[in-house]
């Protein structure tokens, strides 16, 4: 299991994950700061110097889950996790990744009022570093807090186990923690367990829409990005009654009959992906009281909404953009198309 404590900087999460390790049996501290001080020392400048944190890394993202998971096959337990996380995509992946290890994630939240987080960050000294660094480091913190406070507002008070510790001692946010895993009051996270590939596979999507011809969409809980109804083509199953079934497990809805093929295209793998197949076919309109029926299962989506195509632009990872966009071309013009990597062929 991972007790992943989140907030800002300046939250007293690092101080109160090692309080945290001395309270529960059998746990173990992982820093995933150590997982980034290892690419700044591996990756080249150039690349570094794409990005301006490295949670942007998608190496990083990826050794933080890889790193978890070789823990604790090799010390088992408990893994306290002190790691800012703020972009609910980047929580998205992570604990997505984690779900299909079959590691069970509870998320708290340090949240003290902004006044305390301000003042900490005030009196904020790196060990055995020179003034300039605190004044850089105090200022990376300040200039953290907007994006902390939007997360807070939109997905992050949601999505976590709150405790305000502006009041309390490191030890006493930490014996909260405890207790609050003890009465389960601090749950695992609900997210689906999608096992990990082994080969390349095959996934069918299924396009649905309004009266206006906008597309539904859907925003899965455990991987970044908004996506298409549909999932993975089971061992002997058609694509199109897969693609079916899919509709019907996640939002509720009986399509009336086998869907039409709209696109076909190849996603090539690129590590560590291994690519396949990805089916589109049109399910139709639905009609207001169709509408009405879409539910969604809690471990699995978060949400749904009808789009356009240039809000779906904004909403869809761009490979699955340029597969949306060659579908719509497709429906327009009666006939089914063949893709690679998003791209027209023959």
């Amino acid at each position: 299991m991972i007790v992943w404590i989140n907030g800002t900087f300046g939250a007293g999460k690092t101080s109160t994950a090692r309080e945290l390790t001395g309270i529960l049996p059998d746990s173990t501290l992982y820093d995933p700061e150590l997982v980034g001080d290892a690419l700044r020392r591996l990756l080249p400048r150039k690349r570094l110097e794409e990005v301006s944190d490295y949670q942007d890394l998608p190496s990083w993202r990826r050794l933080v889950v890889d790193t978890a998971a070789a823990m604790l096959a090799e010390v088992g337990g408990v893994l306290v996790v002190p790691m800012t996380l703020l972009r609910q995509e980047y929580r998205d992946e992570m604990f997505g990744g984690l779900a299909a290890r079959r590691i069970p994630v509870r998320h708290v939240l340090l949240a003290p009022e902004e006044t305390i987080l301000r003042g900490r960050i005030a009196t904020r000294q790196e060990p055995g570093e020179p003034e300039e660094v605190d004044l850089r480091v105090r200022q990376w913190s300040y200039d953290h807090i907007p994006a902390y406070r939007q997360a807070l507002g939109s997905w992050l008070a949601g999505d976590a186990y709150v405790i305000d510790n502006g009041g309390l001692s490191v030890r006493e946010t930490a014996e909260r923690i405890a207790e609050a895993m003890r009465t389960e009051a601090a749950g695992v996270c609900d997210i689906v367990q999608t096992p990990e590939p082994t080969r390349e596979t095959v996934a069918a999507g299924v396009l649905l829409f309004d009266a206006d011809d906008r597309v539904l969409l859907v925003d899965p809980t455990y991987k970044a990005g908004w996506e298409f109804p549909g999932g993975v083509v089971e061992a002997g199953e058609a694509p199109a009654r897969a693609g079916v079934r899919e509709v019907a497990e996640e939002l509720g809805i009986e399509l009336g009959g086998l869907p039409g093929l709209l696109v076909v295209d190849w996603e090539p793998p690129v590590r560590p992906a291994y690519g396949g197949l990805r089916l589109l076919f049109d399910g139709g309109r639905l009609d207001a009281e169709d509408t009405a029926r879409l539910r969604l299962p809690g471990p699995e989506l978060r949400a749904w909404r009808f789009v356009t195509e240039a809000e779906a632009a904004e909403l869809l990872p761009p490979v699955r953009y340029e597969r949306l966009r060659w579908a719509l071309r497709a429906r327009e013009r009666g006939r089914a198309l063949y893709l690679e990597s998003g791209r027209p062929v023959g």
